[in-house]
């Protein structure tokens, strides 16, 4: 088992990186864990990890139970909050209680979300069951859930007590699905280690054929690079708005196409972008765009969009949590891989230029 820490001072926590559930019981005991504990999980997960999770706690000197929400982002709203809010009364929780997420990003971020809000705050756990929330959204602290059409914009930062991550949960995810995450793992080496991006494109075939060795070691440079982020600006100041590459443009291609694409191929979009964008601004040269559409494709991703309304997306930006002054703020590359900066872009000619090239 690999073990990484988060340092984020009364609010440090460790994240278990392992191929199967036997030490999760052990790593509840580190947390001094063992009140009434719910797995939430959705419909999906349910079938095929759940009953592994929930035997690994055989021996839990606590109550343990499940709910099982619908899986797919269409969830993510204060509904499904609110129908967990009656259930967790109706189990007579307290503060002591502790609700763990077993599932993708959708998961993750709701069941934080009910967590940092229940009792004005209970215990939570993360066991990430897709590469994207094990690669991206279960380190961090990062919850909420959509509202109207804004992806995220009701949220909190409330940290985990633990991460669990089994990279074994993999295997019973679509490809699509693993594709999809891939996406915030090119994107990790994209702002911050050019090597992890040779490695991701030189082993993509291993990814997909579930070499241990390698999901371990992408897994580990993954949560090293969100979780030293992090550590620096927990609650995205400056620093951690790097993790957002990709992320202004895809979020509203997301919502526009009414969440009929995954987030990691909507992310995979908006990278394209804004390589493009950097492009026109002259601070890239286009062999390097070519580069990164190249390994994305490689891995399945898209990186084009035929029936994309630029207007419409355009327009779904404004919406973000992130602008500020009415504003769009942009992270785009830099010279080389690896390197990023911020960017405030009011020029709305070129915004919409590096989406409509998403056409072609």
């Amino acid at each position: 088992m690999i073990k990484l820490n988060i340092n984020l001072k009364e609010r440090s926590y460790p994240i278990y990186i392992t191929t199967d559930y036997s030490d999760l019981k052990s790593s509840l005991d580190n947390a001094k864990i063992n009140g009434k504990l719910v797995v939430i999980t959705d419909s999906n997960v349910d079938k095929y990890q759940s009953q592994q999770c929930i035997d690994a706690l055989r021996n839990y000197e606590g109550e343990v139970f499940k709910y099982v929400i619908p899986a797919g982002e269409k969830s993510k709203n204060l509904d499904t909050i609110r129908d967990i809010y009656e259930y967790l009364i109706s189990l007579k929780l307290d503060r002591n209680s502790t609700l763990v997420a077993l599932g993708g990003g959708v998961v993750g971020d709701i069941t934080g979300f009910a967590a940092a809000t229940f009792l004005r705050g209970i215990n939570f756990v993360q066991i990430p069951t897709s590469l994207l929330a094990q690669s991206d959204s279960s380190v961090g602290g990062k919850v909420g859930v959509d509202f109207n059409g804004s992806k995220n914009i009701i949220g909190a930062f409330y940290q985990p007590k633990f991460v669990y991550i089994n990279i074994n949960t993999l295997r019973t995810l679509p490809k699509r699905e693993l594709q999809a995450g891939l996406a915030e793992v090119v994107k990790h080496g994209i702002i911050q280690d050019a090597e992890f991006f040779d490695y991701i494109d030189y082993n993509v075939n291993k990814i997909f054929s579930f070499d241990e060795s390698v999901l371990q070691y992408i897994t580990k440079v993954n949560c090293s690079i969100k979780g030293n982020v992090v550590e620096k600006d927990e609650k995205e100041s400056g620093l951690r708005a790097n993790l957002n590459f990709g992320h202004t443009i895809g979020h509203a291609i997301e919502t526009v196409m009414n969440f009929e694409l995954l987030h990691g191929e909507c992310v995979s979009l908006g990278i394209v972008a804004a390589f493009r964008m950097a492009q026109y601004l002259e601070m890239i040269e286009s062999d390097l765009v070519d580069k990164v559409k190249n390994t994305l494709m490689k891995i399945g991703l898209p990186v084009k969009l035929e029936n994309i309304d630029v207007d419409q997306v355009y327009n779904q930006m404004f919406y973000d949590k992130k602008i500020k002054g009415n504003k769009l703020t942009f992270i785009l590359p830099r010279k080389n891989i690896g390197e990023v900066i911020q960017c405030t872009i009011d020029d709305e000619a070129l915004i919409k230029r590096a989406i409509a090239d998403l056409k072609a």
